[in-house]
């Protein structure tokens, strides 16, 4: 009996999505500005930040948030405004908002966040990333797109910026 092979998944890097100069900028600012973060860290951050940033283009409609580990990177990338928004406009086709949590309340327990976390964790990978659980199961970082806890901006990439979608 002949059988087909299995077709092997193959799981693209979050820093594939930038140049290596732009990602070594990022990292190095990483690794310079978080005193507990090693270099070698700091490289992990940054690729799961591009790879979640490329899962929120990918479902625009999906309220995906980072673990405070990945906002790191994210928060990083922010600060290169022209870099960030040439990212946007190729790889996720629409700008990405960070809405913070402006009122300081956590985003909800500890379980709810690992819930979301795994729930991101899934996106990323189905968007055909490689997920690395280490920088993903730090706890989830408090800012979003929609609910008062950091996410993706959501379908139109501006509906939450005024109301941090909980209608306040």
């Amino acid at each position: 009996m002949v059988t087909e092979p299995e077709l092997t998944r193959l799981e693209l890097a979050g820093r594939d999505l930038v140049s290596a100069e732009l990602f070594d900028r990022l990292v190095t600012r990483i690794a310079r500005e978080q005193a507990e973060v090693t270099r070698g860290l700091a490289a992990r951050i940054m690729d799961q930040a591009l790879a979640f940033l490329a899962a929120c283009g990918a479902d625009r409609g999906a309220s995906l948030s980072p673990s405070e580990l990945v906002d790191i990177g994210w928060h990083t990338f922010l600060m290169y405004t022209k870099e960030y928004r040439k990212f946007c406009d190729r790889v996720t086709h629409g700008f990405i908002h960070h809405v913070p949590n402006d009122d300081g309340q956590e985003t909800g327990a500890e379980v709810g966040d690992r819930v979301e976390i795994a729930r991101t964790m899934d996106a990323v990978a189905a968007a055909g990333f490689a997920v690395d659980p280490q920088v993903w199961l730090a706890r989830a970082a408090k800012c979003n797109s929609g609910d008062d806890g950091c996410r993706s901006s959501g379908e139109d990439g501006n509906e939450n910026t005024e109301t941090n979608g909980s209608g306040r």
